[in-house]
């Protein structure tokens, strides 16, 4: 991550995006465990780190937001008693001057009456606002990294727009960092500065959001974007979007070599070898892809491919 930036993070259902950015924070669930690679943060592997240098770092350093906002509060406090809770814990203020953070932090988030809010229980803030007070939560501690979970998932439309202009404020008016977890490529393309594309539990693709989205190297980054709702017809002139057959590999499931081969049109003997992640062609960034100089520039069969019946 660069200070001052939103890194996307993109990729279908069960690629892994929830539980790394779960790891990232030692908050997997009972019976899942980083066996393998590591967490670096100022020096520190969080991989390896024990639960209470985790304490230090979590809400401190990194803090989290959820799809859910709900997940974040209690029904059985107010968010003004939640929110103090949090700042004195963090901050180590007094209940005073907590009160008065707690204040000023929902007028940050964009709450039109934080006294009235303050006062409230969970149930009776919809849930935009309940979003809001999320995201106060999490800058309780003055994080310099914010992990959002598609936290626009359970919103409407309108106020998925003001969330996110909101996240984008916070990172031009503090300095933070934000990874966002989407599905939504026209979120990426909206706030996000570098995006990192990932399947099946390895990131596939990385770079700048112009170059992977303009400029995609990766097979699965161009099926990604053959299928967004959002980009012209195909090159036969239907309306029907492409698709990409199959499902994506459960863990145990997983080969050595190339983990989107079973499902990729580009795919040759070569690519059941081990990939590594090699520079971008263009750009700075990553790409896991042998045949990456071969497909270049050919994501536009994957919309050819939906009008002929998927032939390879």
């Amino acid at each position: 991550m660069r200070p001052g930036t939103v890194l996307g993070l993109v990729g279908e259902s069960g690629c892994g995006k929830s539980v790394t950015s779960y790891a990232l924070l030692g908050l997997l669930a009972p019976g899942l465990s980083v066996r393998s690679g590591r967490i670096g943060w100022h020096g520190t592997d969080l991989a390896t780190a024990t639960e209470k240098t985790l304490q230090k770092v979590r809400g401190n350093e990194v803090a989290f937001i959820s799809q859910e906002p709900t997940r974040a509060l209690d029904p059985m406090f107010t968010v003004g008693s939640q929110l103090t809770a949090a700042i004195k814990r963090l901050r180590r203020v007094g209940a005073g001057e907590a009160k008065r953070i707690a204040a000023e932090l929902l007028d940050d988030v964009g709450i039109v009456d934080p006294p009235k809010v303050l006062r409230s229980y969970a149930h009776q803030i919809s849930g935009g606002m309940a979003q809001r007070v999320a995201i106060a939560l999490a800058l309780s501690g003055e994080p310099s990294l914010l992990v959002a979970d598609e936290p626009t998932t359970a919103l409407d439309v309108t106020i998925q727009a003001e969330i996110l202009a909101l996240l984008r404020g916070l990172v031009a008016e503090r300095g933070m960092s934000v990874i966002l977890v989407t599905h939504d490529l026209g979120v990426v393309a909206d706030i996000c500065d570098d995006v990192s594309v990932m399947y099946a539990g390895e990131i596939v693709e990385t770079g700048s959001v112009r170059d992977v989205l303009l400029r995609p190297e990766h097979p699965y980054t161009m099926a990604l974007l053959a299928a967004d709702p959002h980009s012209s017809l195909d090159l036969a002139g239907t309306a029907r979007l492409a698709s990409i057959p199959g499902q994506v590999p459960l863990p145990g499931s997983w080969t050595s070599g190339c983990r989107f081969a079973q499902r990729c049109r580009f795919a040759r003997d070569e690519c059941l070898v081990t990939v590594a992640l090699d520079p971008r062609a263009e750009g700075d960034g990553g790409v896991r892809c042998v045949r990456r100089d071969d497909v270049r520039g050919r994501q536009d069969e994957w919309r050819v491919a939906v009008s002929i019946g998927g032939e390879r």
